[in-house]
C-alpha cells in the first residue's frame, strides 16, 4: 500500500548556495496525489512536481522549476530521504528558494520523518519496471538501468585526492538499507573547489559542519569521514534522490560510474523515451516488499550519525 506521513514535520536550516535561512515542512497528502514542492515566500506561486521532466541544467545539485518560473534547488537529499523512507505521497512547503542543508546528509530528514510517524494508504503501489537496458554517457562517466526484481544500486567513482580516491559499492536498497548504510552519508568537496565557489558567490552557507571537505589525502571536516567510503555511499544517496524524480519507484538495477545529477537525469529521460524498455506495473506484495522504504522503523537508524 502507498504511505504518507501521520503528521506533518519540519526543518530549519541554511541554504547551501544562498546562505539564508531556510524553514521547510512537509504535509501528508492523499493517496495518489504523489510528490510535490511549493514555494510558501511566493504570492500565488503554483505547486512544482517532483519530476525528472520539470529538472533544468544545474551541475551542482537537483532543480525543480515550476510552469510559473518558481524554482527550487538542492531536493535531491529530501527526496532520497521520501524514497528511502517509503513515503509517496506528501507535499514539501519551503519559504525560499532552496531546500535547507542541514549536516548535508539525508539523515535528519529521515529522523523527521520516522518521528512523525508514517501511516499506510488504501491504494497499490505501482513501479516503473526496467525491461531492458537503456544508457547514458558523457565523457568518462555513465549511467545506465538494467532489468532487476528490486532497486538496486552499483557505483563508482574516482578522484585524485587521496582522501577520496577510487570507491565501489554495491547495495539491493530494499528493507531499509538506504536507513540503515547510506542516509548518513554528507555531500563532499575539494577545499579547492570550495574556495572557487566562495570567489563566485556560490555556497555561501557551506561549512566544514555541512560538507566533507578535502584536500589531497586530508580530510578538514571536524571528526573525520562516518564512513571509509562515505563519499560514495552519499553518491548513491544523490542518485536515490534523482531517480525518486521517476514518480514511482523504480524495479531495476542503476548502474553510475561518475555519474551526477544530470547525468541521472539524462538516464530517466533516455529511459522514458523508449516504451519498449519500461512498464508501470501494480506491485504485487512479494514486489512491494522490495522496495526501499518497506519495512523501515526507528531502530533502523540507531547506528546512524
Amino acid at each position: 500500500m502507498q504511505a504518507t506521513l501521520r503528521q506533518p514535520v519540519s526543518f530549519t536550516g541554511v541554504g547551501l548556495h544562498t546562505g539564508g535561512t531556510v524553514h521547510m515542512t512537509v504535509r501528508p497528502a492523499a493517496a495518489h496525489m504523489g510528490l510535490w514542492f511549493r514555494r510558501t515566500d511566493l504570492d500565488g506561486s503554483a505547486a512544482i512536481p517532483a519530476r525528472y521532466d520539470v529538472v533544468p541544467m544545474s551541475r551542482l545539485c537537483t532543480k525543480l522549476q515550476g510552469e510559473d518560473g518558481a524554482e527550487v534547488s538542492t531536493v535531491e537529499h529530501v527526496m532520497a530521504a521520501l524514497a528511502g523512507c517509503g513515503i509517496h505521497n506528501a507535499t514539501v512547503e519551503v519559504d525560499g528558494p532552496e531546500m535547507p542543508i542541514l549536516d548535508g546528509s539525508a539523515a535528519p530528514f529521515v529522523r523527521g520523518f520516522l518521528d512523525a510517524g508514517i501511516v499506510r494508504q488504501a491504494a497499490p503501489i505501482h513501479a516503473i519496471e526496467i525491461l531492458r537496458e537503456v544508457s547514458v554517457s558523457e565523457g568518462e562517466a555513465t549511467a545506465s538501468f538494467a532489468p532487476a526484481s528490486g532497486l538496486e544500486m552499483d557505483f563508482t567513482i574516482d578522484f585524485e585526492d587521496a582522501a577520496i580516491g577510487r570507491q565501489r559499492r554495491v547495495a539491493n536498497l530494499a528493507n531499509g538499507r538506504f536507513v540503515r548504510e547510506l542516509c548518513d552519508s554528507r555531500t563532499f568537496c575539494r577545499q579547492a573547489d570550495v574556495d572557487a565557489m566562495w570567489a563566485a558567490g556560490l555556497a555561501l552557507g557551506g561549512t566544514y559542519e555541512n560538507a566533507v571537505v578535502v584536500d589531497g589525502g586530508v580530510v578538514l571536516s571536524p571528526g573525520g569521514l562516518r564512513h571509509a567510503d562515505e563519499a560514495v555511499r552519499h553518491k548513491m544517496l544523490d542518485a536515490l534522490g534523482d531517480l525518486a524524480l521517476a514518480g514511482a519507484p523504480i524495479l531495476g538495477r542503476y548502474t553510475g560510474v561518475r555519474a551526477g545529477h544530470m547525468l541521472t537525469n539524462q538516464l530517466l529521460r533516455a529511459l522514458f523515451a523508449r516504451p519498449d524498455a519500461w512498464r508501470f506495473v501494480e506491485c504485487t506484495p512479494e514486489q512491494a516488499a522490495r522496495l526501499p522504504g518497506m519495512g523501515v522503523k526507528v531502530a533502523d537508524l540507531a547506528d546512524v550519525a
